[in-house]
């Protein structure tokens, strides 16, 4: 089977479940075999009621001992019945799944697989898997992959899909020299291919992820290889020597700068006043104030009669900048203009024409401005926010509107410097630790599921001071946790849980874009007091008044992520908070890990911290550097593969070569 042939060409695929993989952007043989699969399953031996472990996952086998009741509670349909074993009772709860009680009748005997609670004195599971013995005995022991699903596609199909592709990747010649791999102890590509679909159990799936971070990582560094060579002597010819007007614009800033934020503007006009064009990376902690040297740049660019852009990834933000922008250069006679998705047809005809005229100075917007409509006229300065959400060929798609234009990156992303220097090798790079003056430290506490209801009457108070607050939970329904908190019946309980007059909304990654930026904006205008989210929120929105931030099932998440989510509060002059409930406060390792957010604010520490205690191959969990535009590797998880991807591009750069065709990994970079 060919990796370019269409996905109707598997067997048992017709138009319907190819529009659903559609969705998904698949639409070939290729691009299914690299969807790799978002978790694993393990169905391992039943334990007895009173043996199993509070916060994680167990299996156990009981028989149904009462009937099956189902309440409503608000919006919610509760299902809950009881089930024992020779040594204990369990309590077992589903939400909106009133089906269910014409499914178990007493007597019956069934395997429940869920994480276990303790509320009111008992052991409870909630939205448990359930399995007839015999069903489940077949299972037992294997390894199931878990496949990113849409509505009408199942995860059963998928597998399906995937082992019917079988031969697609079974045929692949690897890249890598048997030599190399045996050296470094890589695991052959066809190989790690088969084990990261169908894992025969975890030591084999851990060596298939190590050698495909190993792979998407090489790829990534061989890319930024044949840039940097293309790059590293365009000469400049956009002088920009603007030095005396960059003063004068921050002298009419309402706030001092920091000696990061001097210096980085520094680092930046001298970059764009030189003989070569400037490539530099802006790196500062969440809330250390990159917009405002973004500005400066921008301004240096307009003043010299040239044009800029600045592009990031969320229309809320698009807008929040150009607002600010605006106020910024009000008196300076710049013109400032923003183009979003949403940007209304004939508004955007405007500005196709403004910009190719050179009428507008500075364009901020999200991918709009890569569109084949937008033509600048002199382009000289691209910025790119929240660098990481943006993969190369992105960065380079806006840089290409224009004759070899600056390109300065910004990102919140704290990565240990050893890590920025090769995930960032064709960028000069310049760091922000200090935050404004002015801004108090976020108060921290690390805490068990039984402080949850003092946190309820907490956020309370914050709120009835005027404040908002952010609810994290880590995944969407049901289908995609397993064991987690879910964010929809989250906000139900929570709206319970508070009083009536509190607003309580959701936000989560699978609403449409229209549905997010609404939400993102009524929350901005104060119009909502809680929103709970999923990491959704990690870059979206500046909010000063958001005060108080509480993470669920916080150790599940790496320190760098919880910490870059923590950086949505703080914003402000008010006293901010940040409340990380534990699901795992027995296991004294999570703990440890945790009490380094509670004791500082640090990104960079915190992130050197992360990869020192996570270690390399820790996969399970949500993954840290997620939008890096990397399928499976992760800098803090893989950050050995970092290591020796680099290591062996130095040394083997000419024979070492990466199929650029479609035979290796497909990876968008």
């Amino acid at each position: 089977m060919d990796l370019r042939e269409e996905i109707t060409t598997i067997k048992g695929i017709g138009d319907k479940t190819a529009a659903c993989f559609a969705k998904l952007g698949i639409h070939n043989v290729g691009e299914l075999i690299n969807t790799f699969p978002r978790d694993y399953i393990f169905y391992g031996e039943p334990v007895d009621i009173k043996d199993t472990k509070i916060g994680v996952r167990n299996v156990v086998c009981g028989m149904v001992y009462s009937y099956v009741d189902v309440k409503r509670v608000r919006s919610l349909k509760i299902v809950t019945m009881t089930v024992k074993d020779s040594s204990g009772t369990l309590k077992i709860t589903w939400f909106n799944q009133p089906y269910l009680k014409n499914l178990f009748h007493k007597g019956e005997t069934y395997v429940f697989v869920g994480e276990i609670k303790i509320k009111n004195n008992m052991r409870v599971m909630e939205h448990p898997e359930y399995y007839k013995q015999g069903e489940y005995e077949s299972m037992r022991q294997e390894l199931q992959p878990v496949y990113p699903l849409t509505k009408g596609l199942s995860n059963k199909t998928f597998q399906k899909a995937v082992r019917s592709a079988r031969s697609a990747y079974l045929n692949l010649k690897d890249y890598i020299p048997v030599e190399i791999r045996n050296e470094n102890n890589l695991m052959e590509l066809t190989e790690s291919y088969e084990n990261i679909h169908f894992p025969m159990n975890e030591e084999i799936l851990k060596n298939a992820i190590r050698r495909t971070a190993f792979d998407e990582f090489y790829r990534f560094l061989y890319e930024l290889k044949i840039l940097k060579n293309e790059n590293i002597k365009l000469s400049n010819s956009h002088r920009i020597v603007q030095g005396k007007a960059v003063s004068e614009f921050i002298q009419s800033l309402p706030y001092g700068l920091t000696k990061g934020q001097q210096q980085a503007i520094e680092d930046i006009l001298a970059d764009m006043g030189g003989e070569d064009v400037m490539n530099r990376l802006v790196q500062g902690d969440v809330g250390s104030g990159k917009t405002v040297v973004a500005a400066a740049s921008l301004f240096a660019c307009a003043k010299e009669g040239f044009q800029g852009a600045l592009m990031v990834p969320t229309e809320v933000l698009a807008k929040q900048h150009y607002d600010e922008l605006s106020k910024l250069f009000l008196h300076f006679g710049i013109k400032v203009c923003y183009l979003v998705g949403s940007t209304p047809i004939k508004e955007k005809r405007r500005i196709y024409e403004e910009i190719s005229e050179g009428s507008i100075d500075i364009l901020i917007g999200t991918h709009a401005l890569i569109e084949d409509k937008v033509e600048f006229k002199n382009l000289a300065l691209v910025v790119t926010d929240e660098q990481h959400r943006f993969g190369v060929n992105q960065r380079n798609r806006l840089a290409s509107k224009g004759d070899y234009p600056h390109v300065l990156v910004m990102s919140a992303t704290p990565i240990p410097r050893t890590l920025a220097i090769i995930m960032y090798s064709d960028l000069d790079i310049s760091v922000i630790k200090e935050l404004p003056k002015g801004r108090k430290p976020i108060k921290n506490c690390v805490v068990g599921t039984n402080y949850r209801n003092t946190a309820y009457r907490f956020i309370a108070g914050q709120v009835a001071e005027k404040s908002q607050v952010y609810v994290i939970c880590p995944m969407v329904d049901t289908s995609d946790t397993m064991d987690l908190t879910n964010v929809i019946e989250y906000t139900d309980t929570l709206k319970e849980a508070l009083p009536p007059e509190v607003v309580v909304e959701t936000l989560h990654g699978k609403m449409k874009a229209d549905e997010k930026n609404e939400i993102m904006q009524r929350f901005l205008d104060r119009k909502i007091d809680v929103l709970v989210s999923t990491t959704v929120i990690e870059v979206g929105i500046n909010n000063p008044n958001a005060t108080v931030m509480m993470v669920e099932n916080s150790e599940r998440f790496g320190l760098a992520q919880l910490h870059q989510l923590r950086g949505r509060v703080g914003r402000g002059d008010k006293q901010s908070y940040c409340i990380f409930i534990n699901g795992k406060e027995d296991d004294e390792e999570v703990t440890s890990r945790l009490k380094v957010l509670e004791d500082s604010n640090d990104g960079f520490f915190i992130a050197g911290e992360d990869l020192r205690m996570r270690g390399p191959g820790d996969f399970f969990g949500i993954r840290q550097s997620g939008d890096m535009q990397f399928n499976i590797a992760d800098i803090y998880n893989h950050a050995d593969m970092l290591r020796l991807a680099q290591e062996i591009l130095d040394k083997h750069s000419d024979t070492v070569v990466p199929d650029v065709v479609e035979s290796i990994k497909q990876i968008n970079i």
